[in-house]
C-alpha cells in the first residue's frame, strides 16, 4: 500500500515550465485559501481595509516572529517597545506631519473620483481633464492623510486627536524613558512592531496600498559623526534579512532617493525593492534622519533629549538616528507574490498538469505539516490523529482525510505547506510513514519515532529551488 501514496504524488516536468504570476491571481488565491478577505465583505467591502484569515494570521506573525528575532534576539543593542497608538497630538506638530502630511488631491465634477494629482497625465491635469471619463477636474489642493478623532465626551474640538501615521514618533518620546531604565549606552536601538493609519487618496494593488496596515521598525541611536558608518552597516543587515528570509534576491534591488525624492529631515535615504506583479515597488526604508527628531520634539516639549555620554567624560550631544522601516502588510505580499508558482507537472503520464504552490520557506509557512491518513478506515484515521499529535508541540499542523491522496497534496501545496505525512497500511506493520516534499514532490519512509527530527533537519537545510 506504501505504492499508493507514492503512485499519486506527481512530479515537476523536465521542462521546468511555469506561468506568470498576476495580482489576480495572487488575490484569487489569498481568499481561496483564506490567507486575506475584503473587509466588511458582506457590506460590498470597505475600501483600503483588509481582513487576514486563518493562514494569513499564521503567515503575518511568523513574518514579524522572524523579524522580531532578527532585530532583537540577534542584537544585544536593540531593545523592543509597543507604544500607544492614541499620542498627545503635539507630537504630529513636532514630527511635521500636522503640517506637511499632505498629499495634492484632485476630484472629478463628473464620475467623482479622486486622484492623486502626482500620479496622473500632466497634460490632462494642466486641462483639467479626468484621466478616466473626462470630465472636470477641480483645483488641486493639499489632503492631509492623517485620520481625525476625538477623545473625551465632548466632540467640540477640544479633545482633538489623530490616529498614528507611523509608529517611529512613539519610539522618539520613549528615547529617553529606555536610556534611563534599561541603562542603553550609545549606540543602541529600539524596535517596534504596530499598526498605523493613513487616509489614501487612491488605495490598490490588493495589500500594497492600505489606509490600515503594520510596520516594523528599528530605530537606531548614533553619536554623530558615526552615523554614516552605521548607516552603511544597516543596509548590509537588511539585505541580508531577505535572504535569510528565502526570498528570491534577482527580485530585490537598492533604490538611492535622489535630491528631488530626500525628505527633508534625511542625509541619506535608500529602498529596497520588490518586484511585484505591477513591477518595482518599495519594500522596505533605510534612512539616516540625522538629528531632527529628536530636535523638534525637545524643542516642542522642552524637555532635555539629549544623551550623556559617562564613558566620555559626560560628554551631551542630540543622538543621530539610523531608521529601518519595513511594512509587515508589505511583506506578507511580497511573501505571497515571491513564493506563488504555477508550474508544469508529469502526473500519471499527464505530460499537461499544472498545479499550484506556495514554495514558502519551512519556518513561514502557516502550516509545516499535514498529517493525511491514505483510507479513513481501518484504523488508519485513529493513526494518523496520535501521529498528528506527537508533532504539534513543535509544528504547526493540519489534518486532511477528504477527497483523493492526490487531491489533498494539491490543496496542501496551495496552502504552501512544506511536508504532507502520509500514513498508510505500512505505518500499522512497520510504523513507517511516507513524507512528501512540496516543492520537489519526492516521497521517503521515515519511521514516525524519528519525524520529527526529520522534519527538523529538513527545515535547517532548506534551500529553494
Amino acid at each position: 500500500m506504501a505504492e499508493n501514496a507514492t503512485a499519486t504524488g506527481g512530479k515537476p516536468a523536465t521542462s521546468a515550465e511555469t506561468r506568470e504570476v498576476t495580482m489576480d491571481k495572487i488575490t484569487s488565491l489569498a481568499k481561496r485559501r483564506g490567507f486575506v478577505f475584503q473587509s466588511s465583505e458582506i457590506y460590498g467591502g470597505q475600501s483600503g481595509a483588509w481582513d487576514y484569515g486563518p493562514l494569513g494570521i499564521e503567515l503575518k506573525n511568523r513574518i514579524q516572529r522572524f523579524w522580531w528575532k532578527e532585530m532583537t534576539q540577534l542584537h544585544d543593542d536593540i531593545v523592543g517597545l509597543d507604544a500607544a497608538i492614541l499620542m498627545h497630538p503635539r507630537t504630529w506638530e513636532a514630527s511635521g506631519h500636522v503640517e506637511n502630511f499632505t498629499d495634492p488631491l484632485v476630484d472629478c465634477k463628473k464620475c467623482k473620483m479622486r486622484f492623486r494629482a502626482d500620479q496622473i497625465d500632466q497634460d490632462k491635469l494642466a486641462r483639467h481633464e479626468c484621466p478616466e471619463c473626462g470630465g472636470e477636474l477641480t483645483d488641486t489642493r493639499k489632503f492631509n492623510l492623517m485620520f481625525k478623532t476625538n477623545i473625551g465626551p465632548v466632540d467640540d474640538g477640544t479633545g482633538l486627536i489623530y490616529l498614528r501615521p507611523e509608529t517611529a514618533q512613539g519610539i522618539y518620546v520613549n528615547y529617553k524613558n529606555i536610556v534611563q531604565s534599561n541603562r542603553m549606552k550609545i549606540p543602541f536601538g529600539i524596535a517596534q512592531v504596530g499598526k498605523a493609519f493613513r487616509n489614501e487618496i487612491v488605495t490598490k494593488n490588493f495589500i500594497f496600498r492600505t489606509c490600515e496596515f503594520e510596520q516594523m521598525e528599528m530605530q537606531y541611536f548614533v553619536k554623530p559623526g558615526d552615523d554614516v558608518k552605521f548607516f552603511d552597516y544597516w543596509r548590509e543587515q537588511r539585505w541580508n534579512y531577505y535572504k535569510k528570509l528565502g526570498v528570491n534576491m534577482d527580485k530585490l534591488r537598492w533604490h538611492q532617493h535622489g535630491p528631488d525624492e530626500l525628505a527633508h529631515y534625511a542625509k541619506d535615504a535608500y529602498d529596497i525593492e520588490f518586484e511585484f506583479p505591477m513591477g518595482f515597488k518599495e519594500l522596505e526604508g533605510v534612512h539616516n534622519r540625522t538629528d531632527f527628531d529628536l530636535n523638534r520634539h525637545q524643542q516642542y516639549s522642552g524637555k532635555d533629549l539629549q544623551y550623556i555620554d559617562q564613558d566620555n567624560g559626560n560628554e551631551r550631544f542630540v543622538p543621530y538616528i539610523i531608521e529601518t522601516s519595513a511594512g509587515l502588510t508589505r511583506q506578507l505580499l511580497m511573501i505571497l507574490c515571491d513564493a506563488y508558482v504555477e508550474e508544469k507537472v508529469a502526473d500519471k503520464g499527464n505530460d499537461d498538469d499544472w498545479r499550484t504552490v506556495m514554495k514558502f520557506h519551512p519556518e513561514l509557512a502557516p502550516v509545516t505539516v499535514a498529517v493525511l491518513p491514505l483510507m479513513k478506515k481501518d484504523g488508519l484515521a485513529e493513526l494518523a490523529h496520535e501521529i498528528r499529535g506527537t508533532l504539534k508541540e513543535d509544528y504547526a499542523t493540519d489534518y486532511d482525510q477528504s477527497g483523493a491522496i492526490g487531491r489533498r497534496y494539491r490543496r496542501q501545496d496551495e496552502a504552501g505547506t512544506p511536508f504532507c505525512v502520509t500514513i498508510d497500511y505500512d505505518t500499522k506493520e512497520n510504523g513507517t510513514v511516507t513524507v512528501r516534499d512540496r516543492d520537489s514532490m519526492s516521497q521517503e519512509r521515515v519511521h514516525k519515532d524519528e519525524l520529527s527530527a526529520y522534519i527538523r533537519s529538513k527545515i535547517k537545510t532548506y534551500q529553494r529551488a
